[in-house]
C-alpha cells in the first residue's frame, strides 16, 4: 500500500510543463474536490472542506465584529420576482438555471435557482423596512448558487460553488458607500492576514462592473503564473433596486425615502487562488490560519521504545492550541514526508530516539524546507514562532512575484508586446472609453481591464490604446 501511495505523491505535473494540469493534479492528488455525475458540480471532499470552514469561520468572526447578521433565503427565486431589476437579469440571463417542473407538474411560473439573491433580499426587505429606526440592515448569507458555466474547472469556475453573499441597506448613499469600501478593506485584510496573498484593489470599469450597481470595486491577487482571479467584490447599487422593490421608509424628516444598498461577496474559488499563488511541484502550500493541519508530528524509528509515547504527549500539548496530526501508521517515514508536503501542512514535527535524548525535535517548514532543532520545553512558543514565519515567508513569495510579473506600457506597441510576450499584470493609462477596453481585449487575445487602483500612477497623460487625454492608470491581465 506504501509503495501505491508513494506513487501517487510523485504524479504531479510541473507547474512549467502545464500549470492547467498542474492545478487539476494538485486538487485530485491532495484529496480536495472529486468530479460528481453533473458536469460542472464539483465534491468537495473533507480536506477541501476543512479548508472552507477555517475560511467562513474566520470570514464570520470579521463581519460579526462590525454588526453583520447572517440569514438564509431561499434557494429558487420566481422568475417574475427576477424580471424586476432590468439590468441584473440581463447580466445573469445566460448563467440561469431554471425549474420548469415540480412532483410532475408543469409550473405555472418558472424557477431561477439563484445565481445571486440581490432580488430575493430586497423582496424580504419591502416587508421588513419602514422606518428610519430599521436601518441600517446588515445581512448576511453562506449559501450555494448556481450558474450555469460552459467551460469549468474546480473551485475555479464551476456550475455550482458555495459563498457568502451580504446584502445591506442604509438611510445615506454615504453611509452605504463607507459599507462597500469597508467590507472591501475586510477580504484586502483577510486575503494578507489569513491567505498570506496581496491583492491590488480598486473599481471596475463601466463596462465590468456587476449587473445593475452603480459602482464595483474588486480585489484582484494575482495567481504563481501571472494570471490574475477576480477574488471577490463590493457593490454599491445605489436606490436603483429599491425603486425597482418599491422600498419604502419613513425618514427622520418624516418623508418617504429609498434606502440605499450594497452587496459584497467571496466563494469557493479563493481555495483555487491559495493552491495557484502559493503551490509549487510537490503539491499545496496551505496558509497557516486556514490549514486543516497546522503541524504534522512524523515519529522516526517509531517502533523503538518511548518515541510514540513521547510524540502522544508533545501533540497533546500542542493540541490545546494549534491543529495538530499525529501519523502513527505503519506507513515509511519518506512517505509520510512526501504526503504531508503534497497536502500543504505548513509545519513539520521529526521525533525519533535520539531527539528524545537530547529533549528536542526537529522543525520543518513547508515553504523553505528548513530544519530548526528546538528545545521540547517551550515547543508551543516555538511552534507558533515557526507558523508566523511560514506567513509571512508566503506572503513574501507571492508580493515578488506580483512585483517581478507587473509591467507598464506607454504607447500601444508596448503594450501589445508585452501582452504577447510576458504573463502578469500591466499598468497602462486609459481614457474611460470601452472601446479602447474592447480593443485591447480583441487586439490581445484577451487580456481585460482588471481595476482602477486607488492609488494610481501618472504613467503619461494619454491613453495607451487611442492617444487621447487619460483619466484613469488601470491595471489590466489575463484572467481565470
Amino acid at each position: 500500500m506504501a509503495k501505491n501511495n508513494a506513487k501517487m505523491v510523485e504524479q504531479i505535473t510541473s507547474m512549467d510543463v502545464d500549470f492547467a494540469q498542474w492545478y487539476t493534479d494538485v486538487v485530485k492528488k491532495a484529496e480536495l474536490v472529486d468530479y460528481s455525475g453533473v458536469k460542472g458540480c464539483m465534491i468537495i471532499r473533507p480536506y477541501g472542506y476543512a479548508i472552507w470552514e477555517n475560511i467562513q469561520k474566520d470570514l464570520d468572526a470579521r463581519f460579526k465584529a462590525l454588526g453583520h447578521e447572517n440569514v438564509y433565503m431561499p434557494m429558487f427565486i420566481p422568475e417574475s420576482l427576477l424580471q424586476k431589476e432590468k439590468d441584473h437579469v440581463e447580466g445573469f440571463a445566460p448563467e440561469c438555471a431554471i425549474v420548469t417542473m415540480g412532483g410532475g407538474t408543469k409550473l405555472s411560473e418558472r424557477l431561477i435557482v439563484r445565481p445571486t439573491s440581490e432580488t430575493l433580499f430586497c423582496e424580504h426587505y419591502r416587508n421588513v423596512i419602514q422606518s428610519y429606526r430599521d436601518l441600517p440592515k446588515l445581512y448576511n448569507q453562506w449559501c450555494n448558487v448556481v450558474r450555469w458555466e460552459k467551460t469549468t474547472r474546480p473551485f475555479l469556475r464551476t456550475s455550482e460553488f458555495l459563498w457568502q453573499e451580504g446584502h445591506t441597506m442604509h438611510e445615506t448613499e454615504e453611509e452605504a458607500r463607507e459599507e462597500t469600501l469597508q467590507m472591501l478593506k475586510v477580504y484586502e485584510d483577510f486575503y494578507a492576514e489569513s491567505l498570506a496573498i496581496p491583492a491590488y484593489t480598486g473599481r471596475k470599469t463601466e463596462k465590468e462592473k456587476f449587473a445593475g450597481a452603480k459602482e464595483t470595486y474588486t480585489i484582484e491577487p494575482m495567481m504563481h503564473n501571472g494570471v490574475a482571479l477576480q477574488g471577490g467584490t463590493s457593490h454599491y447599487f445605489g436606490t436603483g433596486f429599491a425603486e425597482a422593490f418599491d422600498i419604502m421608509y419613513t425618514a427622520r424628516d418624516n418623508t418617504q425615502k429609498y434606502p440605499h444598498q450594497t452587496s459584497w461577496g467571496v466563494s469557493t474559488r479563493m481555495i483555487g487562488a491559495i493552491i495557484m499563488t502559493h503551490g509549487d511541484d510537490n503539491g499545496l502550500i496551505l496558509p497557516p490560519a486556514i490549514a486543516p493541519i497546522q503541524l504534522a508530528i512524523i515519529p522516526v524509528a517509531q517502533h523503538k521504545e518511548g518515541v510514540l509515547e513521547k510524540a502522544n504527549e508533545i501533540k497533546n500539548e500542542l493540541a490545546k492550541k494549534f491543529r495538530v496530526k499525529l501519523d502513527d501508521s505503519d506507513n515509511s517515514t519518506g512517505w509520510k514526508f512526501s504526503q504531508y508536503e503534497m497536502k500543504g501542512v505548513p509545519l513539520r514535527l521529526e521525533l525519533g530516539p535520539r531527539d528524545i535524548e537530547n529533549n528536542s525535535c526537529v522543525l520543518v517548514s513547508r515553504v523553505t524546507r528548513e530544519k530548526t532543532f528546538v528545545s521540547l520545553d517551550n515547543i508551543v512558543e516555538e511552534v507558533e514562532k515557526a507558523l508566523q514565519k511560514v506567513h509571512e515567508e508566503m506572503y513574501q513569495r507571492a508580493l515578488e512575484n506580483r512585483t517581478n510579473r507587473t509591467y507598464e506600457a506607454r504607447s500601444l506597441e508596448e503594450f501589445l508586446d508585452v501582452a504577447a510576450n510576458k504573463s502578469g499584470y500591466i499598468k497602462a493609462m486609459w481614457c474611460g472609453e470601452t472601446a479602447c477596453e474592447e480593443q485591447i481585449k480583441d487586439s490581445t487575445g484577451g487580456v481585460k481591464s482588471r481595476c482602477i487602483p486607488f492609488t494610481e500612477d501618472h504613467l503619461s497623460d494619454t491613453c495607451v490604446c487611442c492617444g487621447k487625454p487619460a483619466k484613469h492608470m488601470v491595471i489590466w491581465g489575463r484572467q481565470y
